[in-house]
């Protein structure tokens, strides 16, 4: 029988997530399961492989089992990108919105992954690239949102356009563009919307714009946003995660991109029931089943 493959990530600075992460592989080690991981994680039974030996090995990993809070899932979605690999987040922390929204024992990760009792959401992307004149400087994606913003103490001059036709100019803070799967993150902490992630939509967000105009707008996902930068410089940046230095005249592309991301959930809740549940809202004396 072949072996099943997961590909382990952890949050590196929560010891709870190693202690669980060594039951789980302890546990499903017997019954023929291997771990390897991008880490070092000193725990038997993992093999640390390096990222471009993750990516050859695609067809041979089953699932992803994210330790940790958002963030980290983040780092496991950026690991098997462009792969249909479900990536499956135990929230360690805070309530997250990629994570379950309770934390299951160690014994109910185990029989999900053993079982295959998870069901899987596909969740839009973001591509990017900056163009340079004609030049490609850069290229990337982003599963929650990829912002356009100062790198100095001075507000940076953006000039927007949707489908090739002229928005507006702003001098502001940033401007982030989120996926739905982004809107509860950073564009939702600026004032963007709230959007379903089955919805197929780009949120835009302007901070601290100064302008008659920076209401937050919900933009078709077949649509391209262009943001030329017209300060002397700036940064994008991608989740969080990754990030390039913008110069005056460079040209953010933004779109959809193709490839999705399959987060896992060992529960069927459906997203109100994480909103409810990450900002505590109140539903006391709900008259539902």
């Amino acid at each position: 029988m072949a072996k099943r493959k997961v590909l382990l990530v952890l949050h590196p600075s929560r010891p709870e997530a190693r202690e669980v992460a060594s039951a789980i592989v302890k546990a499903l080690r017997q019954e023929g399961f291997t771990f390897i991981s991008t880490l070092n994680l000193a725990i038997e039974g993992v093999s640390q492989i390096r990222i471009d030996e993750v990516r050859q090995s695609y067809s041979q990993i089953e699932l992803v089992l994210v330790l940790g809070g958002d963030g980290t899932i983040l780092r496991g979605a950026e690991q098997i990108h462009g792969s249909d690999i479900p990536v499956l987040g135990v929230n360690l922390g805070h309530v997250g919105f990629l994570a379950e929204i309770g934390k299951p024992s160690t014994e109910q990760i185990i029989a999900a992954i053993k079982d295959r009792k998870y069901r899987t959401e596909k969740r839009m992307t973001l591509a990017y690239h900056v163009l340079r004149g004609d030049e490609l400087v850069t290229k990337g994606w982003a599963l929650n949102e990829v912002t356009v913003e100062r790198s100095t103490e001075a507000m940076i001059e953006l000039f927007v356009q949707i489908d090739h036709r002229p928005l507006s100019r702003w001098g502001c803070d940033a401007v982030i563009c989120s996926t739905p799967t982004g809107s509860t993150a950073y564009a939702f902490s600026a004032g963007g919307p709230v959007v379903w992630p089955e919805v197929e939509a780009l949120v835009l967000v302007p901070l601290a714009a100064h302008a008659l105009f920076s209401d937050p707008m919900v933009i078709s996902a077949d649509s391209e946003i262009a943001i030329d930068v017209e300060s002397d410089e700036g940064v994008l940046s991608a989740d969080g995660l990754r990030k390039f230095a913008l110069k005056e005249k460079d040209r953010v592309v933004l779109t959809s991109d193709k490839s999705y991301v399959n987060l896992a959930h060992t529960d069927a809740a459906p997203f109100t029931d994480r909103l409810v549940a990450k900002f505590r809202l109140p539903v006391d004396g709900w008259r539902g089943e």
